[in-house]
Protein backbone atom coordinates (compact mmCIF):
# COMPACT_ATOMS: atom_id res chain seq x y z
CA UNK A 1 0.00 0.00 0.00
CA UNK A 2 1.47 3.29 -0.89
CA UNK A 3 1.95 6.58 1.62
CA UNK A 4 -1.44 8.19 2.57
CA UNK A 5 -3.21 4.91 1.53
CA UNK A 6 -6.27 4.81 -0.48
CA UNK A 7 -8.37 7.32 1.23
CA UNK A 8 -10.51 10.70 0.35
CA UNK A 9 -10.18 13.85 1.52
CA UNK A 10 -13.71 13.64 2.90
CA UNK A 11 -13.19 10.66 4.55
CA UNK A 12 -10.43 11.92 6.80
CA UNK A 13 -9.85 11.40 10.40
CA UNK A 14 -9.43 14.71 13.18
CA UNK A 15 -12.33 17.10 10.73
CA UNK A 16 -13.64 18.45 13.45
CA UNK A 17 -15.99 21.21 11.64
CA UNK A 18 -16.71 23.11 15.23
CA UNK A 19 -13.12 24.07 16.17
CA UNK A 20 -11.99 24.91 12.62
CA UNK A 21 -14.30 27.12 11.05
CA UNK A 22 -12.13 30.31 12.57
CA UNK A 23 -8.43 28.89 11.33
CA UNK A 24 -7.06 29.14 8.20
CA UNK A 25 -6.40 25.82 6.19
CA UNK A 26 -2.98 24.87 4.01
CA UNK A 27 -4.51 25.68 0.31
CA UNK A 28 -5.36 22.88 -2.30
CA UNK A 29 -2.29 20.53 -2.13
CA UNK A 30 -0.09 19.65 -5.19
CA UNK A 31 -1.30 17.21 -7.16
CA UNK A 32 0.04 14.33 -5.69
CA UNK A 33 0.56 15.59 -2.30
CA UNK A 34 -2.53 15.11 0.18
CA UNK A 35 -3.21 18.18 3.05
CA UNK A 36 -3.09 18.05 6.83
CA UNK A 37 -6.23 16.57 8.22
CA UNK A 38 -6.48 18.69 11.26
CA UNK A 39 -7.65 18.39 14.94
CA UNK A 40 -7.27 21.33 17.54
CA UNK A 41 -6.16 20.40 21.46
CA UNK A 42 -6.85 23.89 21.99
CA UNK A 43 -6.36 27.20 20.20
CA UNK A 44 -3.62 27.16 17.91
CA UNK A 45 -2.69 24.09 19.00
CA UNK A 46 -3.58 21.56 16.03
CA UNK A 47 -1.92 18.40 14.96
CA UNK A 48 -2.32 16.55 11.70
CA UNK A 49 -4.26 13.08 11.90
CA UNK A 50 -3.61 9.80 10.28
CA UNK A 51 -5.18 6.52 10.30
CA UNK A 52 -5.29 3.42 8.22
CA UNK A 53 -6.72 5.14 5.12
CA UNK A 54 -5.73 8.70 5.44
CA UNK A 55 -2.65 10.64 5.79
CA UNK A 56 -1.16 13.50 4.56
CA UNK A 57 1.75 13.44 2.33
CA UNK A 58 3.89 15.53 0.28
CA UNK A 59 5.20 15.24 -3.39
CA UNK A 60 8.60 14.15 -3.81
CA UNK A 61 11.11 17.40 -4.40
CA UNK A 62 11.50 18.56 -7.56
CA UNK A 63 13.87 21.40 -8.22
CA UNK A 64 12.52 24.40 -9.96
CA UNK A 65 12.99 25.85 -13.31
CA UNK A 66 16.29 27.96 -13.57
CA UNK A 67 15.35 31.59 -12.70
CA UNK A 68 12.18 30.54 -10.03
CA UNK A 69 11.94 29.11 -6.38
CA UNK A 70 9.74 26.69 -4.30
CA UNK A 71 8.55 27.74 -0.81
CA UNK A 72 7.45 25.38 1.51
CA UNK A 73 5.56 27.05 4.40
CA UNK A 74 4.10 26.04 8.02
CA UNK A 75 3.10 28.16 10.83
CA UNK A 76 1.25 28.25 14.02
CA UNK A 77 -1.94 29.88 11.46
CA UNK A 78 -2.05 26.13 10.33
CA UNK A 79 0.00 26.02 7.20
CA UNK A 80 1.96 22.57 7.15
CA UNK A 81 4.82 22.33 4.63
CA UNK A 82 2.64 24.22 2.16
CA UNK A 83 4.17 24.71 -1.36
CA UNK A 84 4.06 27.47 -3.73
CA UNK A 85 6.48 29.08 -6.02
CA UNK A 86 7.86 32.18 -7.74
CA UNK A 87 10.14 33.78 -9.94
CA UNK A 88 13.63 35.61 -9.52
CA UNK A 89 13.34 39.61 -9.37
CA UNK A 90 16.50 41.28 -11.48
CA UNK A 91 16.26 44.41 -8.92
CA UNK A 92 14.82 44.68 -5.20
CA UNK A 93 12.97 47.66 -3.41
CA UNK A 94 14.90 48.38 -0.31
CA UNK A 95 13.73 46.09 2.30
CA UNK A 96 14.33 45.77 5.92
CA UNK A 97 16.04 42.53 5.64
CA UNK A 98 18.44 41.50 3.21
CA UNK A 99 19.81 37.96 3.41
CA UNK A 100 22.60 37.69 0.99
CA UNK A 101 24.04 34.24 -0.29
CA UNK A 102 27.88 33.72 -0.88
CA UNK A 103 27.94 29.77 -2.65
CA UNK A 104 31.83 31.02 -2.43
CA UNK A 105 32.38 30.74 1.57
CA UNK A 106 31.72 26.88 1.91
CA UNK A 107 31.51 25.46 5.82
CA UNK A 108 30.75 22.14 7.39
CA UNK A 109 29.06 19.05 5.32
CA UNK A 110 25.91 17.97 6.27
CA UNK A 111 25.64 14.24 7.61
CA UNK A 112 21.50 14.29 7.91
CA UNK A 113 18.46 14.62 10.27
CA UNK A 114 16.64 11.80 11.72
CA UNK A 115 15.11 10.06 15.45
CA UNK A 116 15.40 7.39 17.74
CA UNK A 117 13.99 4.02 17.15
CA UNK A 118 13.57 3.02 20.96
CA UNK A 119 11.66 -0.22 22.31
CA UNK A 120 8.74 2.50 23.43
CA UNK A 121 8.70 4.04 19.74
CA UNK A 122 9.00 0.08 17.76
CA UNK A 123 5.99 -0.61 20.49
CA UNK A 124 3.85 2.61 19.33
CA UNK A 125 4.61 1.91 15.90
CA UNK A 126 3.58 -1.75 16.03
CA UNK A 127 0.34 -0.89 18.11
CA UNK A 128 -1.09 0.46 15.17
CA UNK A 129 -2.62 -1.41 12.33
CA UNK A 130 -0.77 -2.64 9.18
CA UNK A 131 -1.36 0.14 7.08
CA UNK A 132 -1.27 3.17 9.73
CA UNK A 133 2.13 1.21 10.47
CA UNK A 134 2.96 2.14 6.84
CA UNK A 135 1.31 5.69 6.82
CA UNK A 136 3.25 6.24 9.84
CA UNK A 137 6.60 5.12 8.47
CA UNK A 138 6.37 7.06 4.94
CA UNK A 139 5.49 9.85 6.64
CA UNK A 140 9.11 9.84 8.13
CA UNK A 141 11.47 7.67 5.90
CA UNK A 142 9.80 7.71 2.15
CA UNK A 143 10.07 10.39 -0.42
CA UNK A 144 6.11 11.41 0.02
CA UNK A 145 7.39 11.95 4.06
CA UNK A 146 10.04 14.13 5.66
CA UNK A 147 12.71 11.65 4.31
CA UNK A 148 14.59 11.27 7.68
CA UNK A 149 17.96 9.51 6.84
CA UNK A 150 19.60 9.14 10.42
CA UNK A 151 18.15 6.37 12.78
CA UNK A 152 19.29 6.03 16.32
CA UNK A 153 19.03 2.54 18.74
CA UNK A 154 19.57 2.18 21.73
CA UNK A 155 21.87 -0.78 22.08
CA UNK A 156 19.80 -2.85 24.74
CA UNK A 157 17.08 -1.28 26.56
CA UNK A 158 16.89 2.18 27.89
CA UNK A 159 14.44 4.20 30.38
CA UNK A 160 11.99 4.24 26.96
CA UNK A 161 11.70 0.61 27.47
CA UNK A 162 9.02 -1.81 28.93
CA UNK A 163 11.90 -3.36 31.17
CA UNK A 164 15.61 -3.08 32.06
CA UNK A 165 17.76 -5.68 30.35
CA UNK A 166 20.96 -6.29 28.74
CA UNK A 167 21.93 -8.90 26.15
CA UNK A 168 24.08 -10.82 28.63
CA UNK A 169 22.57 -11.19 31.92
CA UNK A 170 24.18 -14.40 32.72
CA UNK A 171 26.78 -13.52 35.64
CA UNK A 172 30.70 -13.15 35.08
CA UNK A 173 29.86 -14.67 31.33
CA UNK A 174 33.08 -12.68 30.21
CA UNK A 175 33.53 -15.10 27.08
CA UNK A 176 30.06 -13.65 26.14
CA UNK A 177 28.71 -16.64 25.06
CA UNK A 178 25.02 -16.02 25.91
CA UNK A 179 25.10 -12.95 24.55
CA UNK A 180 22.12 -12.75 22.34
CA UNK A 181 19.86 -10.06 20.84
CA UNK A 182 16.43 -9.80 22.74
CA UNK A 183 12.88 -9.77 21.00
CA UNK A 184 12.65 -5.87 21.28
CA UNK A 185 15.24 -6.63 18.20
CA UNK A 186 14.49 -9.33 16.90
CA UNK A 187 10.67 -8.81 16.86
CA UNK A 188 9.86 -5.22 16.88
CA UNK A 189 13.22 -3.05 15.54
CA UNK A 190 14.56 -5.06 13.12
CA UNK A 191 11.69 -5.66 10.85
CA UNK A 192 10.79 -1.63 11.11
CA UNK A 193 14.03 -0.98 10.38
CA UNK A 194 14.22 -3.35 7.42
CA UNK A 195 10.50 -1.65 6.61
CA UNK A 196 11.99 1.69 6.83
CA UNK A 197 14.96 1.45 4.64
CA UNK A 198 12.88 0.06 1.97
CA UNK A 199 9.89 3.27 1.89
CA UNK A 200 13.56 5.05 1.21
CA UNK A 201 15.06 6.71 -1.52
CA UNK A 202 17.75 7.69 0.69
CA UNK A 203 20.37 4.96 2.30
CA UNK A 204 19.60 5.16 5.95
CA UNK A 205 22.58 6.06 8.40
CA UNK A 206 22.07 3.99 11.62
CA UNK A 207 23.91 4.80 14.90
CA UNK A 208 23.61 2.66 18.46
CA UNK A 209 24.39 3.90 21.93
CA UNK A 210 24.23 1.81 25.46
CA UNK A 211 22.50 2.94 28.17
CA UNK A 212 23.75 0.35 30.48
CA UNK A 213 25.63 -2.56 30.69
CA UNK A 214 25.40 -6.01 32.27
CA UNK A 215 24.89 -5.84 36.06
CA UNK A 216 27.92 -8.05 36.41
CA UNK A 217 30.20 -5.62 34.82
CA UNK A 218 28.64 -2.48 36.27
CA UNK A 219 30.53 -0.92 40.25
CA UNK A 220 26.71 -0.80 41.30
CA UNK A 221 25.89 -4.30 40.18
CA UNK A 222 22.65 -3.34 38.65
CA UNK A 223 21.31 -2.47 35.22
CA UNK A 224 18.96 -0.02 36.89
CA UNK A 225 20.75 3.61 38.41
CA UNK A 226 24.42 4.73 37.60
CA UNK A 227 26.92 2.85 38.13
CA UNK A 228 30.49 2.73 36.28
CA UNK A 229 32.35 -0.07 34.75
CA UNK A 230 34.09 -2.24 37.33
CA UNK A 231 38.19 -2.12 37.58
CA UNK A 232 40.09 -0.11 34.86
CA UNK A 233 40.95 0.78 31.21
CA UNK A 234 42.49 -2.47 29.79
CA UNK A 235 41.27 -5.22 32.41
CA UNK A 236 38.94 -8.01 32.26
CA UNK A 237 35.67 -6.04 32.59
CA UNK A 238 36.59 -3.36 29.87
CA UNK A 239 37.61 -5.81 27.41
CA UNK A 240 34.44 -7.66 27.77
CA UNK A 241 31.81 -4.06 27.67
CA UNK A 242 34.35 -3.43 24.49
CA UNK A 243 34.06 -6.94 22.60
CA UNK A 244 29.79 -6.71 23.54
CA UNK A 245 30.23 -3.58 20.99
CA UNK A 246 30.95 -5.97 18.68
CA UNK A 247 29.16 -8.70 19.75
CA UNK A 248 25.92 -6.24 18.91
CA UNK A 249 27.91 -5.67 15.63
CA UNK A 250 27.41 -8.95 14.29
CA UNK A 251 24.37 -10.23 15.74
CA UNK A 252 22.59 -7.23 13.88
CA UNK A 253 24.56 -8.09 10.53
CA UNK A 254 22.84 -11.60 10.71
CA UNK A 255 19.77 -9.73 9.75
CA UNK A 256 21.51 -7.46 7.23
CA UNK A 257 21.83 -4.36 9.19
CA UNK A 258 24.80 -2.88 9.11
CA UNK A 259 25.62 0.20 11.59
CA UNK A 260 27.75 3.94 10.56
CA UNK A 261 28.68 4.73 13.99
CA UNK A 262 28.12 3.80 17.74
CA UNK A 263 28.70 6.20 20.48
CA UNK A 264 30.73 5.23 23.65
CA UNK A 265 28.20 5.58 25.93
CA UNK A 266 24.98 7.53 26.29
CA UNK A 267 25.00 10.31 28.94
CA UNK A 268 28.09 9.20 30.91
CA UNK A 269 27.37 12.26 32.83
CA UNK A 270 23.60 11.67 33.69
CA UNK A 271 22.73 12.59 36.97
CA UNK A 272 18.80 12.36 37.24
CA UNK A 273 17.69 12.55 41.19
CA UNK A 274 14.14 12.42 40.56
CA UNK A 275 14.73 9.06 38.68
CA UNK A 276 17.47 7.10 40.88
CA UNK A 277 16.89 3.74 38.43
CA UNK A 278 17.79 5.85 35.03
CA UNK A 279 20.23 3.59 33.54
CA UNK A 280 23.97 4.78 32.84
CA UNK A 281 27.31 3.79 32.88
CA UNK A 282 28.75 6.68 34.23
CA UNK A 283 32.67 7.94 32.75
CA UNK A 284 34.56 11.23 33.51
CA UNK A 285 36.28 11.84 29.83
CA UNK A 286 39.48 10.82 31.17
CA UNK A 287 38.04 7.17 31.94
CA UNK A 288 36.26 7.42 28.19
CA UNK A 289 39.38 8.41 26.88
CA UNK A 290 41.25 5.56 28.67
CA UNK A 291 38.39 2.90 27.41
CA UNK A 292 38.65 4.19 23.81
CA UNK A 293 42.79 3.74 23.71
CA UNK A 294 42.94 0.80 25.61
CA UNK A 295 39.45 -1.68 24.29
CA UNK A 296 36.66 -0.12 22.64
CA UNK A 297 39.06 1.88 19.87
CA UNK A 298 41.25 -1.46 19.16
CA UNK A 299 38.47 -3.53 19.27
CA UNK A 300 36.32 -1.68 16.24
CA UNK A 301 39.84 -1.35 14.22
CA UNK A 302 40.27 -5.03 14.35
CA UNK A 303 36.61 -6.27 13.92
CA UNK A 304 35.01 -6.21 10.29
CA UNK A 305 32.79 -3.56 10.67
CA UNK A 306 33.24 -0.39 9.63
CA UNK A 307 31.91 1.59 12.30
CA UNK A 308 32.37 4.70 13.37
CA UNK A 309 33.08 6.12 16.98
CA UNK A 310 31.50 9.12 18.70
CA UNK A 311 32.54 10.34 22.21
CA UNK A 312 30.31 12.27 24.43
CA UNK A 313 27.17 11.92 23.48
CA UNK A 314 26.11 14.59 26.50
CA UNK A 315 25.34 17.67 27.19
CA UNK A 316 27.66 20.59 25.29
CA UNK A 317 27.74 22.17 28.47
CA UNK A 318 31.10 19.35 28.58
CA UNK A 319 32.71 21.23 25.52
CA UNK A 320 35.32 21.76 24.94
CA UNK A 321 36.57 20.63 28.01
CA UNK A 322 35.67 16.71 27.21
CA UNK A 323 36.80 17.25 23.54
CA UNK A 324 40.27 18.58 24.66
CA UNK A 325 40.45 15.93 26.57
CA UNK A 326 39.91 12.87 24.46
CA UNK A 327 41.32 14.49 21.50
CA UNK A 328 43.71 15.98 22.75
CA UNK A 329 45.49 12.19 23.45
CA UNK A 330 46.40 11.60 19.56
CA UNK A 331 45.96 7.98 20.27
CA UNK A 332 42.43 7.84 21.15
CA UNK A 333 42.03 10.81 18.51
CA UNK A 334 42.80 8.29 15.57
CA UNK A 335 39.68 6.07 16.53
CA UNK A 336 37.20 8.60 17.02
CA UNK A 337 34.76 10.16 13.85
CA UNK A 338 33.28 12.61 16.10
CA UNK A 339 32.06 14.14 19.29
CA UNK A 340 27.76 13.39 19.87
CA UNK A 341 25.77 16.01 21.57
CA UNK A 342 22.69 16.33 23.44
CA UNK A 343 20.39 19.32 23.29
CA UNK A 344 18.86 19.42 26.98
CA UNK A 345 21.11 21.77 28.86
CA UNK A 346 21.81 23.91 25.78
CA UNK A 347 21.31 27.21 27.73
CA UNK A 348 23.67 26.93 30.38
CA UNK A 349 26.40 27.18 27.73
CA UNK A 350 26.19 29.27 24.40
CA UNK A 351 26.85 27.67 21.09
CA UNK A 352 29.72 29.86 20.18
CA UNK A 353 31.60 28.89 23.43
CA UNK A 354 30.99 25.05 23.58
CA UNK A 355 30.49 24.01 19.79
CA UNK A 356 32.40 26.79 17.91
CA UNK A 357 35.24 26.85 20.17
CA UNK A 358 35.30 22.43 19.56
CA UNK A 359 34.84 22.87 16.15
CA UNK A 360 38.03 25.35 16.08
CA UNK A 361 40.11 22.94 18.29
CA UNK A 362 39.05 19.88 16.53
CA UNK A 363 38.02 20.57 12.97
CA UNK A 364 38.77 16.93 11.71
CA UNK A 365 35.91 16.12 14.00
CA UNK A 366 32.48 16.17 13.24
CA UNK A 367 29.83 17.68 15.38
CA UNK A 368 26.59 15.51 15.46
CA UNK A 369 23.17 16.48 17.64
CA UNK A 370 22.25 13.07 18.89
CA UNK A 371 19.38 13.69 21.24
CA UNK A 372 16.45 16.03 21.81
CA UNK A 373 12.88 16.40 23.14
CA UNK A 374 10.29 18.43 24.82
CA UNK A 375 8.63 18.06 28.05
CA UNK A 376 11.45 16.55 29.72
CA UNK A 377 10.99 16.92 33.75
CA UNK A 378 7.62 18.26 33.38
CA UNK A 379 5.19 15.55 34.73
CA UNK A 380 2.23 17.79 34.14
CA UNK A 381 2.57 18.46 30.31
CA UNK A 382 4.98 15.92 29.14
CA UNK A 383 3.07 15.39 26.07
CA UNK A 384 1.33 18.93 24.50
CA UNK A 385 -0.46 17.82 21.67
CA UNK A 386 -0.47 20.45 18.92
CA UNK A 387 1.71 23.06 20.96
CA UNK A 388 3.65 25.21 17.91
CA UNK A 389 6.31 26.70 20.33
CA UNK A 390 7.53 23.15 20.86
CA UNK A 391 8.15 23.22 17.61
CA UNK A 392 9.74 26.06 17.35
CA UNK A 393 12.50 24.96 19.92
CA UNK A 394 13.48 22.47 17.61
CA UNK A 395 13.74 24.20 14.96
CA UNK A 396 15.27 26.94 16.54
CA UNK A 397 17.72 24.78 17.95
CA UNK A 398 18.51 23.24 14.77
CA UNK A 399 19.78 26.67 13.16
CA UNK A 400 21.25 27.75 15.94
CA UNK A 401 23.65 24.57 15.62
CA UNK A 402 23.98 24.55 11.78
CA UNK A 403 25.52 27.50 12.35
CA UNK A 404 28.22 26.27 14.77
CA UNK A 405 29.55 23.59 12.43
CA UNK A 406 26.83 21.05 13.42
CA UNK A 407 26.45 18.39 10.64
CA UNK A 408 22.93 16.88 11.86
CA UNK A 409 20.18 16.88 14.75
CA UNK A 410 18.48 13.64 16.05
CA UNK A 411 15.16 13.27 17.63
CA UNK A 412 14.81 11.36 20.25
CA UNK A 413 11.11 8.93 20.25
CA UNK A 414 10.01 8.56 16.94
CA UNK A 415 6.96 8.06 18.02
CA UNK A 416 4.95 7.68 21.50
CA UNK A 417 1.85 7.14 23.35
CA UNK A 418 -0.28 9.70 24.81
CA UNK A 419 1.12 9.95 28.04
CA UNK A 420 4.59 9.97 26.52
CA UNK A 421 5.66 5.97 27.15
CA UNK A 422 5.88 4.06 28.00
CA UNK A 423 9.04 4.02 29.98
CA UNK A 424 9.83 1.89 32.82
CA UNK A 425 10.98 4.51 35.32
CA UNK A 426 8.06 6.98 34.04
CA UNK A 427 10.53 9.42 32.61
CA UNK A 428 7.78 10.42 30.16
CA UNK A 429 8.44 13.05 27.65
CA UNK A 430 6.74 14.45 24.45
CA UNK A 431 7.18 13.12 20.39
CA UNK A 432 6.93 14.69 17.14
CA UNK A 433 4.16 11.78 16.56
CA UNK A 434 2.35 10.68 19.44
CA UNK A 435 0.25 7.24 19.12
CA UNK A 436 -3.66 6.41 20.17
CA UNK A 437 -3.46 2.64 19.22
CA UNK A 438 -7.16 2.36 20.89
CA UNK A 439 -8.25 4.43 17.91
CA UNK A 440 -6.08 3.39 15.43
CA UNK A 441 -4.49 6.60 14.58
CA UNK A 442 -1.17 8.88 15.07
CA UNK A 443 -1.00 12.49 15.15
CA UNK A 444 1.96 14.63 13.31
CA UNK A 445 2.74 17.39 15.48
CA UNK A 446 4.79 20.78 14.55
CA UNK A 447 7.80 19.32 15.78
CA UNK A 448 7.18 16.56 13.11
CA UNK A 449 7.04 19.54 10.44
CA UNK A 450 9.11 22.08 11.35
CA UNK A 451 11.99 18.96 11.15
CA UNK A 452 10.62 18.21 7.82
CA UNK A 453 11.91 21.78 7.12
CA UNK A 454 15.02 20.58 7.26
CA UNK A 455 15.55 16.58 6.57
CA UNK A 456 13.40 16.70 3.44
CA UNK A 457 15.57 19.31 1.80
CA UNK A 458 19.01 19.26 2.85
CA UNK A 459 20.31 16.13 1.74
CA UNK A 460 23.60 14.54 2.98
CA UNK A 461 26.32 15.96 1.11
CA UNK A 462 25.09 18.81 1.73
CA UNK A 463 27.28 22.15 2.69
CA UNK A 464 26.50 24.97 4.61
CA UNK A 465 26.98 28.05 2.72
CA UNK A 466 27.76 31.98 3.72
CA UNK A 467 24.80 33.91 4.39
CA UNK A 468 25.16 37.15 5.44
CA UNK A 469 22.12 39.36 6.96
CA UNK A 470 21.79 43.04 6.22
CA UNK A 471 19.53 44.49 8.54
CA UNK A 472 17.76 48.53 8.64
CA UNK A 473 16.04 48.06 11.45
CA UNK A 474 16.32 46.52 14.76
CA UNK A 475 13.39 44.52 14.17
CA UNK A 476 15.00 41.54 11.88
CA UNK A 477 14.27 38.93 14.46
CA UNK A 478 14.39 36.09 11.61
CA UNK A 479 16.63 32.93 12.07
CA UNK A 480 18.29 31.46 8.94
CA UNK A 481 20.65 29.26 7.65
CA UNK A 482 21.78 28.05 4.18
CA UNK A 483 22.88 24.91 2.35
CA UNK A 484 23.88 23.86 -1.15
CA UNK A 485 23.16 20.88 -2.24
CA UNK A 486 25.18 18.23 -3.96
CA UNK A 487 22.85 18.27 -6.83
CA UNK A 488 23.57 22.20 -7.29
CA UNK A 489 20.74 23.49 -5.77
CA UNK A 490 20.42 25.93 -2.22
CA UNK A 491 18.28 25.73 0.55
CA UNK A 492 17.52 28.37 2.76
CA UNK A 493 15.33 27.98 5.71
CA UNK A 494 14.13 30.87 7.60
CA UNK A 495 12.47 31.03 10.94
CA UNK A 496 9.97 34.13 12.54
CA UNK A 497 9.30 33.21 16.27
CA UNK A 498 7.96 37.18 16.96
CA UNK A 499 4.20 37.47 16.50
CA UNK A 500 4.52 39.72 13.72
CA UNK A 501 5.17 39.63 9.78
CA UNK A 502 9.00 40.13 8.58
CA UNK A 503 9.18 41.21 5.25
CA UNK A 504 12.62 40.44 3.68
CA UNK A 505 14.25 39.84 0.88
CA UNK A 506 16.81 37.21 -0.66
CA UNK A 507 20.13 38.12 -2.60
CA UNK A 508 21.61 35.09 -4.79
CA UNK A 509 23.87 36.80 -7.15
CA UNK A 510 23.60 34.17 -9.75
CA UNK A 511 20.17 34.61 -10.15
CA UNK A 512 18.46 37.47 -8.92
CA UNK A 513 16.10 38.69 -5.94
CA UNK A 514 13.12 37.33 -3.75
CA UNK A 515 10.85 40.20 -2.22
CA UNK A 516 8.79 38.01 0.36
CA UNK A 517 7.32 38.01 3.65
CA UNK A 518 8.13 35.66 6.46
CA UNK A 519 4.82 35.77 8.44
CA UNK A 520 4.53 35.43 12.11
CA UNK A 521 4.79 32.24 13.83
CA UNK A 522 6.30 30.50 10.72
CA UNK A 523 8.83 28.61 9.09
CA UNK A 524 9.65 28.75 5.86
CA UNK A 525 12.29 26.49 3.40
CA UNK A 526 13.06 28.14 0.00
CA UNK A 527 14.61 26.05 -2.88
CA UNK A 528 15.94 27.17 -6.24
CA UNK A 529 18.65 26.21 -8.98
CA UNK A 530 21.81 28.12 -9.33
CA UNK A 531 22.74 29.38 -12.38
Amino acid sequence: MGCGAQGQRQDSPGRDVSRTSGHPHPARAPPGARPCSPKYFGRDAMVCVCNATYCDTLDPVVLPAPGTYVKYESSKAGKRLERSQGSFQRSLRAPGLLLMLNVSVLYQRIKGFGGSLSDAAALNILGLSQPAQDNLLCSYFSEYGIEYNLVRLPMASSDFSVRPYSYDDVPNDYELKHFSLAEEDVKMKIPLLHRASAMSRRPLALYASPWTAPAWIKSNRDIRGTGMLRGRAGDKCHKTWANYFIKFLDEYAKHNVTFWAVTVQNEPRARIPTFPQFPTISFTAEQQRDFITHDLGPALAHSPHRTQLLIMDDQRMYLPQWAETVLGNSTAAGYVAGVAVHWYLDGVVSATCSLGVTHKLFPNHFLLYTEACNGFLSRQFSVALGCWERGERYSHSILTVLNHFVTGWTDWNLALDLHGGPNWVKNYVDSPVIVDSSKDVFYKQPMFYHLGHFSKFIPEGSRRVGLRSVCQNPSCQLEHVAFLRPDGAVVLVVLNRSSWDVPFGICDPSVGFIETVSPASSIQTYLWQQQ
